[in-house]
Order: C-alpha cells, then sequence, then structure tokens
C-alpha cells in the first residue's frame, strides 16, 4: 500500500481537528507514546495537539490521570473501565476537547486465557461522552502497538467525520 503523508490517518485527523478547532490529548500505555510521535508529524498540529501522557505505569494511571484504584484492582489495567477513565482523566488534565486512550498487552508476554496477548482497549472522550472499542491483535509487539496506534487514530476519524 502507498501513501503519502497528505492522506496518512494522522494527516486526515489533524486537518479535521485544526478545521474543527478541536484540541487533543492523549493517554497511551502499550503504545508508548506511537500516537504522540504519529500525530506531531503533521505540520500545523501545534495549534490543536496538548499533549499526551505515556502511563505505562498503574501508578501513573493513578497519580496523574485519575484513574480509580478500585477499577484497577476489579478490572486490571486492561479492560474498557480503565480505559474509559483514561480518557475522560486527560481530557480533564489537559483541558482538551477529544481525548484517546490505549491501554492493552502488546506481547510478547503478559496474556492470559481472559486477556491474550493483543488484546487492547481504545477509548475517545468527547463532550458527548465516553466510547471505548475493544480489538485483538495477532501481530508481534510492534505490530500490535502499529494496528493499535491506527485504530485509535480512525476512531478519532470516523468521530470527526460523524
Amino acid at each position: 500500500m502507498v501513501r503519502s503523508d497528505e492522506c496518512s490517518l494522522e494527516a486526515v485527523v489533524g486537518r479535521a481537528l485544526q478545521q474543527r478547532r478541536l484540541a487533543l490529548a492523549l493517554a497511551e500505555s502499550c503504545t508508548g507514546g506511537l500516537v504522540s510521535h504519529r500525530i506531531t508529524n503533521v505540520p500545523g498540529i501545534s495549534a490543536v495537539y496538548l499533549g499526551g501522557v505515556v502511563s505505562y505505569a498503574d501508578e501513573v494511571k493513578v497519580s496523574v490521570l485519575g484513574v480509580q484504584p478500585s477499577t484497577l484492582a476489579r478490572h486490571g489495567a486492561v479492560s474498557e473501565p480503565v480505559a474509559r477513565e483514561m480518557a475522560q482523566g486527560v481530557r480533564q488534565l489537559l483541558g482538551a476537547d477529544v481525548a484517546l486512550s490505549i491501554t492493552g498487552i502488546a506481547g510478547p508476554g503478559g496474556g492470559s486465557a481472559e486477556k491474550p496477548v493483543g488484546l487492547v482497549f481504545i477509548g475517545l472522550a468527547t463532550p458527548q461522552g465516553v466510547r471505548v472499542e475493544q480489538h485483538e491483535w495477532a501481530g508481534d509487539r510492534e505490530a500490535n502497538k502499529r494496528y493499535s496506534a491506527d485504530a485509535a487514530l480512525d476512531l478519532l476519524r470516523r468521530y470527526l467525520e460523524s
């Protein structure tokens, strides 16, 4: 597949955010800042991208993003409720209009029967509420991170185009 910079997913999202004057914040765990990296490749994104938090450790999810310890204890870091609280937390923390969150198991280890390697939850917090999508990828660590970043940007794209 050939992809030019002008039609990349991050460029499409970046233009849409700029046209709508919507401020974006990110909370990333298993992607380790990959979405932030990609979005900052878009010229002019500084007008709308406020920043991101790489909350790899649960302590950061709690102390910075405001994820409730009880949510982590009950559901684990890789869960719909944690993705929801991460998105809400970073949106509030940075005063953004929209916020994305990603939490998952990139691999190769760390999976279980209930939560296999490749399981990812992606949250989108907007003025209308929070939506969380669940995905399960079958790639290696690097591929799972790429797939997750693509899915997060695509979730935001679909919201912006609706």
